[in-house]
């Protein structure tokens, strides 16, 4: 097994909750997954550039209730609420297209981040974002690292990126850091997310990692 562990994985139930929350029985819990897994792949490539953090999934008895974190709400809901209501019929579109018992209600639930600069998922599109308008990949890193270092309680952060950097023929890598990025305790309040930027000559890589600080029992409860 390698040493290297998600950050949010290595920290679930300690500080985590998970993003997926429901019970099924033997006898449905294929199906469940399975429905959880087309949302979210669904969701990931239709919601791309509206600055997504997460989607988190709840099951009810006879309802899945779909919550999405975004810093730009507006985006998502669409005048007088119009682009929520389509994404609802398309998610059950891409069920029915999957073939998959879709018998369960699909409520949406859209949440604003406040604070995006300390979210690693919206600075990883940042960088993405960035790298994909063809600006410099060192002026990226280093103008989107000064951001997230400006925030109120952000202790480190660093962020890597590989692939065909500036268009050259052989790949490469560069990482930057600011602060302190205490991967291996586990108290330690780390959001990590990883991204890709999708360019003419091929994907470049992006990972990010925040640290916002220790987290105690006191402090949790």
């Amino acid at each position: 097994m390698s040493k290297v562990v998600h950050p949010y994985a290595h920290r679930l139930v300690l500080l985590r909750d998970w993003k997926s929350r429901w019970f099924a029985t033997d006898k449905n819990y294929v199906n469940n997954l399975t429905v959880d897994v087309t949302i979210r792949e669904f969701l990931e490539k239709r919601l791309r550039g509206f600055y997504v953090s997460t989607i988190e999934l709840e099951r009810a008895q006879k309802a899945i209730r779909v919550i999405i974190r975004t810093s730009r709400p507006g985006m998502v809901i669409g005048r007088s609420g119009e682009g929520a209501t389509k994404l609802k019929i398309d998610i059950v579109k891409a069920l029915k297209r999957a073939k998959l018992d879709t018998t369960d209600e699909v409520k949406l639930e859209i949440v604003e981040v406040t604070n995006p600069e300390a979210d690693a998922k919206i600075v990883a599109f940042m960088i993405a974002e960035g790298l994909e308008k063809r600006m410099p990949y060192r002026r990226v890193l280093k103008t989107v690292i000064e951001k997230v270092m400006q925030v109120r309680g952000i202790q480190g952060a660093k962020f890597y990126v590989g692939g065909r950097l500036g268009g050259a023929e052989i790949s490469r890598s560069e990482t930057i850091k600011r602060g302190s990025v205490p991967l291996q305790t586990l108290r330690a309040d780390i959001d990590y997310a990883h991204e890709t930027a999708r360019l003419a000559y091929g994907g470049i890589g992006i990972k990010v990692w925040i640290y916002k600080g220790m987290i105690f029992n006191g402090a949790k409860k």
